[in-house]
């Protein structure tokens, strides 16, 4: 159990009408609060002392992509839709279609039950139903709770099938390091290898090492620049089991996201729009995602890497954490 206290929902206009994102609820911890959309598990805001640190959106705001969302039951893309597992071929629908994968997994747009709620945490839950493409259920916990060290969020997905599932999951947030552009920003992320996509439809081709690259070395930290990045990495240097990468503004604020060994590869985006500057989303933020698995990982047998993909056995469980804090 979560809480020690009987379960009720805060007496809080806050959390009373349905929005156009869902149903809204609202935690706080000292100076950090979060407001948590329930249409996908969605982070919608995250502050700290008034200051956000991941990219907004309002609450009656259809969410724009997937921002803030959670990711299961797989992140990134399954390439062309299609994937082979226990023997069997499988098609899903293609949810990017203008590179004609399937993207985010199948939880992004369900409008999870708020399970539980207090003052600085909250549970929301959701289930997977057999489907043409992943015949499988599957329900997805998401916890959000705040604390003097920041914002944690849980994902536990447990298999309600009489057959195993593949599986992988992972959060969507674009952070904001301060008030300077993005090109301003300075990126740290203690990461060795890099995958390599191809231009048009980012689907993966080869895992490389990042050694000399101004693109995608950031094991030293510097500023991001012009640099365009729509990518996984892995190799992650940790301590204590624990990754981390961190952004900054040249005014000192910054934003660092942490996550544990479950979670072995991580996207980065520099939120770059097909039309440039025109368009307000342009850069506004970047996306670090955090995933159990690597782009395209239910096709994990084309490659010649561990993509991590997770098997999940009847009545199995596998959990995932990942945590943002102030700088």
């Amino acid at each position: 159990p979560i809480f020690s206290e009987p379960f009720a929902l805060p007496d809080s206009r806050e959390n009373e009408r349905m929005t156009t994102s869902g149903t809204p609820v609202v935690i706080r911890s000292g100076a950090y609060e979060a407001h948590i959309a329930s249409i996908g598990a969605t982070l919608r805001t995250l502050t700290h002392d008034g200051r956000d640190l991941v990219v907004p959106f309002d609450a009656d705001e259809v969410r724009p992509g997937f921002r803030g969302a959670t990711l299961a039951p797989w992140p990134n893309r399954v390439v062309d839709g299609r994937y082979t597992f226990a023997g069997e071929e499988y098609r899903l629908s293609l949810t990017e279609p203008q590179r004609g994968h399937a993207l985010h997994g199948l939880v992004g747009w369900l409008d999870f039950t708020v399970a539980e709620a207090g003052p600085d945490a909250a549970t929301l839950t959701a289930e997977v139903v057999p489907q043409v493409g992943y015949p499988w259920r599957v329900r997805v916990a998401v916890t959000y709770r705040l604390d003097a060290d920041g914002l944690t969020q849980t994902v536990v997905a447990t298999n309600l099938s009489e057959d195993a599932a593949p599986y992988g999951a992972g959060p969507h947030p674009y952070l904001v390091a301060g008030a300077a552009p993005l090109d301003d920003w300075t990126f740290e992320l203690p990461a060795s290898e890099v995958l390599e996509v191809t231009a048009d439809r980012l689907a993966p081709t080869e895992l490389v090492q990042v050694d000399g690259s101004s693109r995608f070395d950031w094991r030293t930290p510097r500023a991001l620049g012009g640099v365009e990045i729509d990518h996984a990495f892995t190799g992650l240097a940790r301590t204590g089991g624990v990754a981390a990468a961190r952004v900054t503004d040249p005014s000192g604020t910054g934003v660092e996201m942490t996550w544990g060994e479950e979670l072995p590869w991580v996207q980065i985006h520099t939120a770059d729009q097909p039309d440039g500057a025109a368009n307000p989303a342009h850069r506004i933020g970047l996306a670090v995602e955090p995933m159990t698995c690597a782009p395209d990982a239910f096709n994990d047998d084309r490659y010649d890497f561990d993509a991590g993909l997770i098997v999940l056995e009847p009545g199995a469980a596998a959990t995932a954490s990942w945590r943002i804090a102030a700088l």
